[in-house]
């Protein structure tokens, strides 16, 4: 039986199930581990060893072998985490490895597990509750994890397991990070080992001062709704802490200005140096990097960054071996790598994280072409050496002399990931994804007088000038998120959405990374002028290179999250230009958003009410002219459904017809095979039927 592309798009998670991921190498360079499943439909995760001498893979971990027939199951804070990552895996997600090289340890079913990598023997380890996020001590003796809102930590050995810090109010959390750090500042961990392994850093977080919020489930009324701690913008945040915590369970607390400096935004603690920290004001303006004193609990100010729009956080700041501080910063327009306040990557290259950082250069992942991603060493005198090149976007791991580079390009529907060691030949680690069932044919065009990075998708048996096609835009369109890159497989959808009788473009707008301080930060405040008057000219620039190709009278849009947003509020605002929307769990009231991302682009909508109401969607609602269908998963717990339920009783207070689909037991991802298919069909179905495909 054929299986449809939205289908076998969810079956494979997009084409990732089968590429290595969580890419480790160890310090000697001789090992590199990854988790990678057993294919490219089954979602379990196993953890494998490349040998980078002989070339040669073996399995160390396989879930389904440990487990058997009771399969896994997951705690509801390990599905709360997942959700803050995206994480639609399963088994093996995680892992850690100590750096002797010694050890690895993974949770699995709630459960902890050890793996003694020299004789590759798997343990299970006596562990209390469900085990969350754990980690090595870098001299490979223990391993600390969360459970319960207590951090733990038990021997290697399975022996003296025990209780550091634990919580003494139901809101109180000890080593995980908090429900902002998770879901807007990529932060995910909550602990960090010294490198001595006798004490940790520890986050403490009260969830006391957040309101709480009800997610219900309406196809099942005899289940209590679940109880949520939601900081939405305006509203109180958690009340976070950092804690020095020795193994014999004493503390002390680490001091800074809070009062000013509210999030806890990155925290590093290396061999080279003592631990640093960033944190940042509630408006995101201010930032400070600290160094701690774990004998005293007092921090001492080694840079400070502040910003009329917000300082952008980025790779945590760390010190290079002897001791220099290295950082990404916005300077002059640019964003740099910074050491000891100096920057040294030189003009033209748009830095996007740390690699690696060494005493005489950073290893970064930089853009000079913002669809293209490379590897660049820099030098501390200023010179920028690529590492890779040509139209794709890649990524590299490092350790001692072994070098791992993840590439997809435009060329090929795939991902490679090719070992390289100084000694030795190249090495490719196997990618045993599912092959995807057509290659994209995507043109790239720099639209309009802002150069608009823009992908055009014509149906495959298209021939030009044959017929005018209506035109779909298909955007996300927010700050911080791009979707226009040099990668084939970041285009499957929207070719086969083009197959399904469209002129499909997609386009990224001011606020989208690797354009630089200006083009970010034009988002400020305005997300519904800025945004939208960006996906106009980029569908006039189409409709200008391809007059005979398509249709600006018949012209839709859809999109998920900012994308949603963005969809709808183009039927509401334009409809002289978009003659209808498909917009999947929009924010449709920025109030309804959270605190740290919602108050850097818009502010405190308390002090700025005016700002959030030419954003929002809702005063909008009487202008609806055109068809709109909003589908929202009734689960969802980042942008909860109340967005969309508040249009739609806007919508029918004014009278204006839409459609709703709401999912029931959906979050904010769709990763159900059935679900995602039949979603998908139905917007087609909706967009063919307004547009006339």
């Amino acid at each position: 039986m054929t299986v449809s592309y939205p289908r076998l798009a969810a079956r494979t998670l997009r084409f990732t199930l089968g590429i290595p991921r969580n890419i480790t190498v160890s310090p000697d360079g001789r090992t590199v581990r990854f988790i990678r499943t057993p294919d490219g439909v089954t979602r379990t995760g196993q953890l494998w060893e490349h040998d980078v001498e002989t070339g040669t893979e073996s399995i160390l971990v396989d879930p389904d072998a440990l487990l058997g027939e009771a399969g896994e199951q997951l705690s509801a804070e390990e599905r709360s985490r997942r959700e803050r990552s995206r994480e639609s895996a399963a088994g093996l997600v995680a892992y850690d490895v100590d750096p002797t090289g010694r050890w690895a340890c993974f949770t699995l079913s709630g459960q902890l597990w050890a793996v003694h990598l020299g004789a590759r023997a798997i343990t299970s380890l006596p562990s209390v509750g469900a085990v969350i996020d754990p980690h090595l001590d870098p001299t490979g003796r223990r391993i600390a994890y969360a459970s319960g809102g207590a951090l733990r930590v038990i021997g290697v050995d399975g022996h003296d397991e025990r209780a550091l810090v634990e919580p003494e109010s139901p809101t109180e959390v000890w080593g995980q990070a908090e429900f902002i750090a998770a879901e807007e500042m990529d932060r995910f961990r909550g602990f960090w080992w010294a490198p001595d392994g006798t004490s940790l850093l520890v986050e403490r977080f009260d969830d006391a001062p957040v309101q709480t919020w009800h997610i219900a489930d309406p196809e099942h009324p005899e289940r209590e709704p679940v109880a949520q701690r939601y900081p939405a913008a305006g509203t109180p945040n958690a009340e976070v802490t950092l804690w020095h915590v020795g193994l014999d369970g004493s503390r002390t607390e680490i001091r800074w200005d809070r009062a000013t400096y509210e999030y806890l935004g990155r925290v590093s603690w290396t061999e080279h140096g003592a631990p640093l920290l960033q944190v940042m004001s509630r408006d995101q303006k201010s930032s400070q990097i600290l160094t701690v004193d774990v004998s005293t609990g007092e921090t001492s100010i080694v840079r400070e960054l502040h910003d009329t729009s917000w300082v952008e956080l980025s790779s945590a700041p760390r010190h290079a071996p002897g001791g220099a501080l290295v950082t990404v910063e916005d300077v002059d327009g640019w964003r740099r790598v910074v050491v000891d306040g100096s920057p040294v990557s030189p003009d033209g290259w748009q830095v996007r994280g740390i690699v690696d950082a060494f005493a005489d250069c950073v290893v970064a992942t930089a853009s000079q072409d913002p669809t293209q991603v490379q590897v660049v060493r820099f030098g501390l005198d200023g010179t920028a050496t690529p590492v890779t090149d040509g139209p794709a976007v890649h990524g590299a791991v490092m350790g001692g002399p072994t070098t791992v580079v993840i590439r997809s390009g435009l060329d090929v529907v795939g991902t490679t990931v090719v070992v390289h060691r100084e000694d030795a030949d190249p090495s490719a680690l196997r990618v045993v994804s599912e092959p995807a069932p057509f290659e994209p044919v995507v043109t790239m065009l720099e639209a309009g007088e802002r150069g608009l990075r823009t992908a055009v998708l014509f149906p495959r048996d298209h021939q030009p000038g044959s017929t005018r096609l209506p035109v779909l835009m298909d955007p996300y369109g927010g700050p911080h998120a791009q979707r226009v890159v040099s990668s084939a497989r970041a285009f499957l959808e929207a070719q086969w959405l083009a197959d399904q009788g469209f002129c499909v473009v997609v386009a990224d707008g001011r606020g989208t990374p690797g354009r630089g301080y200006e083009w970010e930060r034009a988002v400020l405040h305005e997300f519904a002028t800025v945004t939208l008057d960006d996906q106009v000219d980029a569908l006039q620039a189409v409709a200008a290179a391809y007059p005979d190709d398509v249709d600006p009278s018949r012209v839709g849009i859809t999109g998920w999250s900012y994308g949603g947003y963005l969809s709808a509020l183009a039927v509401l605002k334009r409809p002289d230009v978009f003659h209808a929307a498909v917009a999947g769990a929009p924010v449709t009231e920025w109030r309804l958003y959270d605190t740290c991302y919602t108050e850097r682009y818009l502010g405190d909508p308390r002090t700025q009410p005016e700002v959030y109401d030419r954003n929002s969607l809702i005063p909008l609602a009487p202008a609806l002219e055109r068809p709109l269908m909003i589908i929202h998963g009734l689960a969802d717990d980042n942008v909860v459904a109340a967005h969309t339920l508040r249009l739609s009783s806007a919508l029918l207070a004014a009278g204006r017809a839409h459609t709703v689909l709401p999912l029931s037991g959906v979050t904010h991802m769709t990763p159900q095979e059935v679900v995602a298919e039949n979603l998908k069909l139905l917007q087609v179905e909706f967009l063919k039927e307004h547009l006339g495909a």
